[in-house]
């Protein structure tokens, strides 16, 4: 005689330790490559207690160093000291692919006013009339 068996249940269990385990290496990979991404001129901005500004697209930031020369982020290109022509060149091109991007202006605390403004009225008269200052929060203990 042929003995017939039940058949047997499914389990519909999904086995999460191996999703937990590729999460956390995700996890922890993107925790010490993200301060990686952050590249820039070293600008000694000054001190001010203005509010931040909220943007939802990424900023242009023109910087000026301490010796007075110009810098500004083009994407991936990160170029040496540029001339004032050059920078309004640039952001000239900029503004007329995308012509709501804002200009950030960071002018290190021991360059010279004059050559800020300088930057500054270049960039206005080239048509920039999104444009603005970088500086950093006053320290409390001071």
């Amino acid at each position: 005689m042929v003995k017939v068996r039940p058949p047997r249940k499914l389990v519909a269990e999904i086995n999460v330790v191996p999703y937990i385990d590729v999460m956390l290496v995700l996890l922890i990979v993107f925790m010490i490559t993200a301060p990686m991404l952050t590249q820039g001129i070293q600008v000694d901005l000054p001190r001010s207690s203005s509010e931040p500004l909220v943007t939802d697209d990424e900023p242009v930031i023109i910087s000026v160093q301490r010796d007075g020369g110009y810098f500004i982020n083009v994407g991936e290109d990160q170029q040496s000291t540029a001339t004032l022509d050059t920078v309004r060149g640039h952001a000239l091109r900029i503004q007329r692919n995308a012509p709501q991007t804002l200009f950030l202006v960071e002018g290190d605390k021991d360059v010279a006013y004059g050559k800020v403004i300088e930057l500054m009225s270049a960039l206005q008269g080239a048509g920039i009339d999104r444009l603005g200052l970088v500086t950093e929060p006053p320290d409390k203990a001071n």
